[in-house]
């Protein structure tokens, strides 16, 4: 069973490092809009440009990243997203490499998030009819790594100094899609902009593909007292934030 976040867990800042545009709202729109509301300051990071999800055969892949870039942006808008990096990375060809993690460890210290929400990267196959697409997993393997330890640590990337970006640690590191999830938020008063954000990626899926996020949500909250949840499988990596002290010892 997960455990509930509390609402009084209010981080200042939080960024979302995702594969592709449409894959924020799949994992954690509820949670952004819940946050956002209250003055979290969001950033998305998407690592590819999306050039390859489309069966059109006159569409093109430069003509696509247009497209779908502007409907992450109309999603984000809907949530409260107040800053965007796309990296331009190839969509369907991600790698971990040292040079993804890098750039991926730049924007972490540009913009200093105390909480950061990617893929899980353990998580391959998902039940009996889906395999993790396979830029998830490099973009969840890259994440972590960027996030611990190289954006921690002053000697790695020396050249992201030269730069004036300084080390940073991420407080808490959430992963989407996890096999084993340990926190749960209630997203019960943000489960319509989840629905409209949705609504947003038209290029890529339609009103079936919306209806079964929201039952995953409803699933996610199944064990709660609230009717929509988002899960993740929370790390903390340095202190705790407000709303979220350890528990007191028995």
């Amino acid at each position: 069973m997960t455990e509930p976040i509390p609402d009084s867990f209010q981080p200042h800042s939080l960024m979302v490092v995702v594969a592709h545009p449409d894959d924020a709202e799949f994992m954690v729109a509820g949670t952004v809009a819940k946050w956002a509301k209250h003055g979290c300051e969001v950033t998305y990071v998407i690592v590819t440009r999306g050039d390859k999800g489309s069966d059109d055969p006159a569409m093109t892949s430069s003509k696509l990243t247009e497209i779908r870039e502007a409907e992450q942006r109309e999603a984000g808008a809907i949530l409260g997203v107040k800053h965007f990096e796309f990296m331009g990375y190839p969509d369907g060809y991600l790698q971990h490499t040292l040079e993804l993690r890098r750039d991926i460890t730049r924007i972490v210290r540009k913009y200093r998030p105390e909480v950061l929400v990617t893929f899980d990267p353990t998580h391959r196959l998902v039940g009996e009819s889906y395999v993790n697409h396979p830029d998830h997993r490099a973009t969840g393997d890259a994440t972590v790594d960027a996030v611990f330890p190289s954006a921690r640590d002053r000697l790695t990337f020396p050249e992201l100094l030269v730069d004036g970006l300084e080390p940073w640690k991420v407080h808490q590191l959430w992963l989407g899609f996890s096999k084993e999830p340990n926190v749960c938020v209630d997203i019960s008063q943000g489960i319509e902009a989840k629905r409209a954000a949705l609504a947003a990626h038209p290029s890529q899926f339609g009103n079936e593909v919306q209806e079964f996020v929201i039952e995953m949500a409803k699933a996610d909250a199944r064990d709660h007292q609230f009717d929509y949840g988002e899960s993740f499988h929370r790390i903390t990596l340095d202190v705790p934030l407000q709303g979220m002290e350890p528990s007191s010892p028995d």
